[in-house]
C-alpha cells in the first residue's frame, strides 16, 4: 500500500464512517486513533480530529482527540526516557544538531514544549522524543504537553467543527492567541516554583 493510497483512505468522510461504524465501542475508536497517531506521526491528526468532532460532536469530539494524543505523547515520552540509556540511543544523542536541541528543551522546559505543542504542524513526536532525551524532568513534561495538546486539539476541532464561523468571526483566533499566551505565562510560573523547590 502506497502513501498516496493511504492519505486517500484517510479523510474526514471516511474517519467519521469509520467511527461510526464501530459506535458500539463508545469513545475508544476516538482515542484510539488519536493515539496511534503519536507513534506514527505522518497520520493526519488534523483529519482525525475533524472526524471525531463530526462524530461525536464539538464538546466529544476535543476531549476523545486530547485524551489520546496526550496519552499518546506521554507513553512516547516514558518509552524514550526508558530507551535513553542503550548504547544506540547514546550514541544517537552525541549529534551535535541533536544535542543543541536537546539542550534547548532541558534550559526551556516548559514554556518551549508547551509552545511547540499548541502548533498543529510542529513535529509532535520529535518534540517529546528530544524531550525524553534531553533529561527534562517529568514533571515540567506532564503539565506541559497536556495544556499544549489542548489548545491545539481544541483549535483543530474548533476550526474543523465550525470552518465558516471562523472565517467570518477572526476575533475567535484572538481568543485562542490569549489563552495561548495566558496558558505560557502560567506553565512559566509552574516552572519557576518547580525550580525553587
Amino acid at each position: 500500500m502506497t502513501w498516496e493510497s493511504i492519505k486517500n483512505v484517510l479523510t474526514e468522510e471516511n474517519i467519521a464512517q469509520l467511527l461510526s461504524h464501530y459506535n458500539s465501542l463508545g469513545p475508544l475508536p476516538g482515542i484510539l486513533l488519536t493515539f496511534i497517531e503519536a507513534f506514527i506521526p505522518v497520520l493526519p491528526l488534523f483529519v482525525i480530529v475533524m472526524g471525531n468532532a463530526a462524530s461525536y460532536g464539538l464538546g466529544f469530539g476535543f476531549l476523545y482527540s486530547w485524551l489520546g494524543t496526550s496519552l499518546g505523547a506521554i507513553c512516547l515520552f516514558l518509552l524514550f526516557r526508558r530507551l535513553s540509556s542503550t548504547a544506540f540511543m547514546q550514541k544517537l544523542t552525541r549529534s551535535p544538531k541533536l544535542r543543541n536541541g536537546m539542550n534547548w528543551i532541558h534550559n526551556h522546559g516548559f514554556g518551549t514544549i508547551f509552545l511547540l505543542s499548541c502548533f498543529p504542524f510542529t513535529p509532535s513526536s520529535l518534540v517529546v522524543v528530544a524531550a525524553a532525551l534531553s533529561r527534562v524532568e517529568k514533571m515540567i513534561f506532564l503539565p506541559a504537553i497536556v495544556a499544549g495538546k489542548a489548545v491545539m486539539v481544541f483549535t483543530m476541532a474548533f476550526v474543523g467543527y465550525d470552518l465558516m464561523s471562523f472565517i467570518r468571526q477572526p476575533w475567535k483566533f484572538l481568543i485562542v492567541l490569549v489563552v495561548i499566551g495566558l496558558l505560557w505565562l502560567l506553565g512559566k510560573k509552574f516552572e519557576t516554583r518547580m525550580h525553587r523547590a
